[in-house]
C-alpha cells in the first residue's frame, strides 16, 4: 500500500481523487455530483504497472472520508467501488 497523498479535485458537477505516481502516471477515482446528497462513483483507474499495491483502495477510502465530511451518500456504479463496499461492511452506511 502506498502512503502517497490523495488529492481531491472537485468542480460543479464532477470530482476526482488523484494520486500522482510519478513519471506522469496517476491513479484516479472519478465521480459525478448528483444534487446535494449523492456522489456517483463511476470509475477507478490504476495503471497496470502500479496494480496490486492498494492504490485503488486508498482512493476509495479518500472518497468515503470526503463523503462523510460532506454528508453525502455514495452510489457505487464503478465495479471496483461496489466490490470494495461489499468487503467493508463497517462503511455500509455511506453507500446507497
Amino acid at each position: 500500500m502506498t502512503d502517497t497523498p490523495v488529492k481531491h479535485e472537485v468542480g460543479e458537477t464532477k470530482g476526482r481523487f488523484v494520486i500522482d505516481l510519478g513519471g506522469g502516471a496517476e491513479a484516479e477515482l472519478t465521480y459525478s455530483i448528483a444534487g446535494k446528497t449523492r456522489w456517483i462513483a463511476d470509475h477507478t483507474g490504476v495503471p497496470d504497472e502500479h496494480g496490486g499495491k492498494g492504490i485503488a483502495g486508498q482512493l476509495v477510502r479518500a472518497l468515503v472520508a470526503a463523503a462523510r465530511e460532506a454528508d453525502v451518500k455514495i452510489i457505487p456504479l464503478c465495479p471496483y467501488v461496489k466490490s470494495w463496499a461489499q468487503k467493508h461492511p463497517e462503511d455500509a452506511g455511506i453507500f446507497d
